[in-house]
């Protein structure tokens, strides 16, 4: 027999683990139609889409997930969040724990497949660094991704 005390915490951890799990797949559904969005239009326009506000690649009013954009060098090419990250070089960028996030970005975009990486970042829902997991992927020599606040 089930412990009533129990069952509560355990269905609020599954549906937790859901909720983050509809997350991830979300923003990695995003990255792939960055990504097909550049293949048919062109990087230009996938900037442009991410950089400005009304965009379809930028973060809305209610949302955390944009796209982000950078070259292999470590320069911000697109930020759907943080506009003025635009046009900085950001290899050196630390997140508050000492991860050199951007350099893990690069390196996991550029390789084969791409994949997820894990930092801290500041989330534009709460506007508290929290934990981040993002998914990324290249075209054409740069790096997309999108991440989700765990």
């Amino acid at each position: 027999m089930l412990n009533r005390a129990c069952v509560l915490p355990l269905a609020l951890s599954i549906t937790c683990v859901l909720g983050a799990q509809e997350e991830k797949t979300a923003a990695k559904a995003l990255v792939k139609s960055a990504i097909a969005f550049a293949k048919s239009n062109g990087m230009e326009k996938l900037i442009f889409e991410t950089n400005s506000p009304k965009g379809r690649f930028h973060v809305q009013a209610d949302g955390d997930l944009y796209i982000f954009v950078y070259d292999d060098k470590g320069t911000c090419h697109g930020q759907g969040f943080r506009g003025n990250l635009v046009g900085v070089n950001r290899w050196t960028a630390k997140d508050p724990d000492g991860v050199l996030y951007i350099q893990d970005i690069i390196k996991t975009g550029l390789s084969k497949g791409g994949g997820w990486t894990d930092y801290k970042y500041l989330s534009p829902k709460t506007g508290k660094v929290e934990p981040k997991t993002s998914y990324v992927e290249s075209v054409n020599g740069m790096v997309v991704g999108c991440g989700v606040y765990k």
